[in-house]
């Protein structure tokens, strides 16, 4: 069992420019609507970990370390029989180097908490066991590639459960720029734009190239950890799935790259190959990263524990028309205390106005901010909050985002309707401004630091 973690990926990525990833959700299986549970580092990587939402593990923010109580991945494989080992960017300690206690329950250990602050592109620096640093030679997400490769050759003859979690196409920090291979941001400037990024800008003109280039290597570094399992005769006997933290809507919606209500935000790539997985087509209801870890136990044949609030999507791999949620639920953190859900067709979403949004993991009240019709506004380009022709759909949003925050553990709360807006539905030409009645509010708040 191996997981590929991305950071930062949107989900239309998978394509032309990614052409092992996508022989692999064709071959194997592909969600073609996975939508993070906090489209913010640290609170996607403990939901994926423990399958359990960030306001329940208490890592709503970046900052939070994992509780060392909670149960990960790697206690569950670990238990089973499974070496389990932890490759990449971890961001759920303290700081670095990465003490024992809170690495998770992995065993075998090459990580770094803040990956993005011990290394650059060319220079990456991890730590081992022993809390030693150790520099891996070659692009960044070629490094922990090989690293992925020894550690399964390490293995084969053993069962193995393996997290890598690479930091590409995630911007470096201190620079805010998308260092992609020598040539591979030239190659790459310009071929493509995604239409909500073309009608909004942001910084994407500036950036798609190198973050396209970022992809473009990932992928034939995913290749190559494909070829060697092969290589190894253990291709028909692993599991592999591949998914991301959030997306990037490049400063459009706010003034960083993600923690919005957004699908640029929210979705990400989400393909799995191997036994249970191979040939089972595309599954098209919305699923979250949150089901991933009760998906893979199950796949491995092992107990779903009770405390995960995901749910296994295998029986969607077996029948698509299997009973499943018509919604996934998503909080938003740091930006604003938010919460969602996303449908096939729609998109609702509502804001504690009166919350402060780095300290605060959860509100007594909301308001309706965001209502999409996915249908029809695939870009999510008209904010239809707040106008009389869709009161009736919003109101009955409204009741199932309740009925979700409840459902993932939290108070019951208000949700109250948008301020209404008269006339016909206007697009919303500033995405940085919302209506709070009938002032413009910037969105304020930028969160310290924040990777």
């Amino acid at each position: 069992m191996i997981v590929v973690f991305t950071d930062q990926q949107r989900w239309d990525t998978v394509g032309p420019f990614t052409p092992n990833l996508d022989r692999m959700a064709r071959h194997g299986t592909q969600a073609t609507v996975a939508i993070t549970p906090q489209p913010v580092c640290a609170p996607a990587r403990a939901a994926l970990q423990t399958g359990r939402y960030p306001t329940t593990t208490g890592v709503h923010r970046n900052g939070k370390v994992l509780p060392p109580e909670e149960r990960t991945l790697a206690h569950h494989f670990g238990e089973a029989g499974y070496a389990t080992g932890y490759i990449g960017k971890w961001h759920l300690a303290g700081g670095d180097p990465v003490p024992a206690g809170e690495r998770g329950g992995y065993r075998s250990w090459l990580a770094a908490n803040a990956l993005e602050h011990t290394s650059d592109a060319y220079r990456t620096i991890v730590f081992d066991e022993a809390n030693d640093p150790v520099l891996l030679p070659g692009y960044r997400s070629d490094a922990l590639m090989d690293a992925a490769v020894r550690f399964v050759a390490d293995h084969h003859d053993e069962p193995f459960f393996l997290f890598l979690s690479l930091l590409e196409p995630h911007h470096q920090n201190e620079v805010d720029n998308y260092p992609a291979p020598d040539g591979y941001e030239e190659r790459y400037q310009g071929r493509w734009m995604p239409p909500d990024l073309a009608a909004l800008g942001g910084t994407s003109a500036q950036h798609m190239g190198g973050y396209l280039g970022q992809v473009k290597r990932l992928d034939e570094g995913l290749g190559r950890l494909l070829d060697a399992l092969r290589s190894m005769d253990l291709l028909d006997d692993t599991i592999v799935a591949y998914t991301s933290d959030h997306g990037n809507h490049f400063k459009t919606r706010n003034a960083e790259y993600k923690r919005s209500c957004h699908d640029a935000s929210l979705r990400v790539p989400l393909a799995l190959r191997g036994p249970g997985f191979d040939g089972g087509g595309a599954i098209s209801r919305p699923v979250s990263t949150l089901d991933l870890p009760p998906t893979l136990l199950e796949a491995a044949g092992l107990p779903v524990p009770e405390t995960m609030q995901g749910r296994s999507f295998l029986p969607l791999v077996r029948d698509p028309r299997a009973e499943w949620p018509e919604e996934v639920f998503f909080q938003v953190s740091e930006s604003e205390v938010g919460r969602g859900i996303r449908t096939s067709r729609w998109k609702y979403y509502a804001v504690a106005e009166d919350a402060h949004p780095w300290d605060d993991a959860a509100a007594p009240v909301y308001r309706e901010q965001a209502l999409y019709d996915l249908e029809n506004d695939p870009y999510e380009l008209v904010n239809l909050a707040g106008f009389g022709s869709h009161a009736e759909v919003a109101a009955r949003l409204r009741e199932r985002l309740a009925h979700r925050i409840v459902a993932a553990g939290e108070a019951e709360p208000v949700v109250e309707p948008a301020v209404e807006r008269p006339g016909r539905p206007q697009a919303m030409t500033d995405p940085e401004v919302r209506l709070r009645g009938h002032k413009p509010v910037r969105f304020g708040h930028q969160p310290p630091g924040g990777a």
